[in-house]
């Protein structure tokens, strides 16, 4: 097993529950703007739409087809004209709000801080390395109280790239002066954060709760975060 030194985290998906985290605030949308009562009547369908959309943009910005600023109203316009509604106020009005209320939710994953308090006993050195935006993630790690754990805090917008594109990864190595083969990097996405990594010469566990069927060549691959104490 090599000598780690750096390990660089994922935050959505990986240590912070996104999809708990966002069904919350989309549910505090639906009361808030009385969505039932403007053709959407089923919470649960609204909720499933809704990150479809959210998932399908975000592919579409990771490979550069689309903005980050087109994402932010996007996702929201595609959920409501499932329902035949065209209204750009309530688009926009739900759309700023949705990025103000979801930091807020603080839901992680089981085993999350178990893990990040035995990394931090064995004197590894934490970063994270996101595709989030940078007010918004940082709020996330804030309000999680995550935020001591980690040295440094990568997103997309303060790296100028994104995962799984070599820059990100390059610039959070010279930031840092980790080198690749004493790092790892731990996330959830097959494309973005073990791609990415092994593009770059960089170890990956790849954190695989749904048992996913891949080809992909990973260092490691695990189901529950509580497994990479073993690894570590």
């Amino acid at each position: 097993m090599k000598p780690y030194k750096h390990l660089f985290f994922d935050l959505d998906h990986t240590l912070w529950d996104f999809n708990a985290n966002s069904k919350a605030t989309l549910q505090y949308l639906y009361r808030e703007f009385e969505l039932d009562k403007k053709g959407i009547e089923d919470f649960e369908s609204f909720s499933d739409r809704y990150e479809q959309h959210n998932e399908m943009l975000w592919a579409q910005l990771r490979s550069g087809t689309i903005t980050r600023e087109e994402l932010r109203w996007r996702r929201m316009e595609l959920t409501l004209s499932d329902y035949k509604i065209d209204n750009r106020p309530l688009v926009n009005e739900l759309s700023v709000l949705y990025l103000e209320k979801l930091p807020r939710q603080g839901l992680l994953l089981d085993g999350a801080k178990a893990l990040l308090d035995y990394c931090m006993l064995k004197g590894y050195v934490l970063h994270i390395i996101t595709n989030g935006f940078e007010t918004t993630q940082q709020e996330k790690l804030r309000t999680a109280a995550l935020d001591a754990y980690f040295s440094n805090v990568f997103t997309s917008e303060n790296a100028g790239s994104m995962k799984p594109h070599r820059p990100i990864f390059e610039y959070a190595l010279r930031t840092t002066g980790a080198v690749p083969e004493e790092s790892v990097m731990i996330g959830d996405c097959l494309e973005a954060d073990i791609r990415g990594a092994r593009n770059i010469g960089m170890d990956q566990i790849f954190y695989n709760p749904l048992q996913l069927q891949h080809e992909d060549p990973v260092t490691y691959e695990v189901r529950h975060l509580n497994e990479i104490k073993n690894i570590l």
